[in-house]
């Protein structure tokens, strides 16, 4: 298995030019948004939704200009939903690092990720692709809309396995789609073969998502939320939702009933999520994340035998694996 440290390394020249060009690009006469941003950009993540743009592009054709507008585009555009989420939250941290709202307030939190949105949405447009820009355009609906669904089925407590894939495809799985399109869009690759990536982008998504559910469950300082914050949101995701739908396990009904409660206290949660570990919870999340990747390799399976498709199987090894 091909790492990821080995994957960015293989494209070191696109990262180097796609960090380059959102240097660039949100670069501004505003000494207080570049000082903001400049700080913003120090701590970029593993890169992961740009690389997916890269990985595409290399699998159906050949660099260029394109390519590099294209997974800047939906770099920005991600890390300004995560500007956005984390005023929602009232996050602290992210990714180890104080948050934009936390270092400033969420005034100015909320303008740089607006800034960020349409910053992304000039680099779409630069790329002379209606494809690329609608991509990027249906995808920030999406965005909003999944965050909209999850807040709603938490008010309500609604408790439905398929409604919960609805939500994180909306929300997770459909930036990893619009990756997939816009590397493809970059060069000019339009057809079987991208519907059949987009399949593969959907699981890979998917899965991230689920591995990001199960870190909740856990204490993990490096991911920058605390055990539990999704339940104390109200959220039910996967590993305790696949518990309290079998009704026939000991202290149900009683689970349920906690579950549904308006606020949860700290030992309240540890009562929840200790539930779901005891009763399985976790295992069937890696249950289903394993199924996603078995479709995904069958999927990839169809392509010639080539460094880039295994390397697509390798990032989705990478998601399973991941520690933060």
């Amino acid at each position: 298995m091909t790492t990821l440290e080995e994957i960015q390394h293989a494209i070191a020249p696109e990262l180097r030019q796609l960090n380059e060009r959102i240097s660039q690009s949100l670069s501004s006469g505003n000494i207080l948004m570049n000082q903001v941003v400049d700080n913003y950009l120090l701590t970029k993540g593993k890169q992961i939704r740009p690389i997916l743009v890269i990985l595409t592009a290399r699998l159906f054709g050949e660099m260029n200009p394109g390519v590099i507008s294209a997974a800047a585009a939906v770099e920005m555009l991600h890390n300004a939903s995560l500007i956005h989420d984390d005023v929602v939250d009232d996050s602290k941290l992210r990714r180890g690092e104080p948050t934009v709202n936390s270092v400033w307030d969420n005034h100015i939190a909320v303008l740089v990720g607006d800034f960020f949105v349409s910053t992304a949405l000039q680099e779409a447009i630069s790329t002379g692709d209606i494809r690329i820009i609608s991509s990027l355009s249906r995808l920030g609906r999406l965005l909003a809309l999944g965050e909209i669904d999850q807040i709603y089925t938490a008010r309500y407590h609604k408790l439905d396995e398929k409604a919960y894939f609805e939500i994180i495809g909306r929300k997770t799985a459909s930036l990893f789609i619009s990756c997939i399109e816009m590397g493809a869009y970059a060069v000019d690759v339009d057809d079987d073969r991208l519907e059949r990536m987009r399949r593969f982008a959907e699981l890979l998504g998917l899965c991230f998502q689920i591995k990001d559910d199960i870190f909740d469950y856990y204490e993990d300082k490096a991911v920058g939320k605390p055990t539990g914050n999704d339940l104390r949101e109200g959220k039910i995701t996967l590993p305790l939702l696949h518990v309290l739908l079998q009704t026939d396990l000991p202290d149900h009904d009683a689970m349920l009933e906690l579950s549904r409660k308006e606020q949860l206290s700290a030992s309240e949660i540890d009562i929840l999520i200790d539930y779901a570990k005891k009763h399985g919870g976790i295992d069937y999340a890696y249950q289903v994340m394993a199924d996603l990747r078995r479709q995904g390799a069958e999927i990839l399976a169809g392509f010639p035998e080539t460094e880039i498709a295994a390397t697509f199987l390798s990032i989705f090894d990478y998601i399973i694996t991941r520690r933060h």
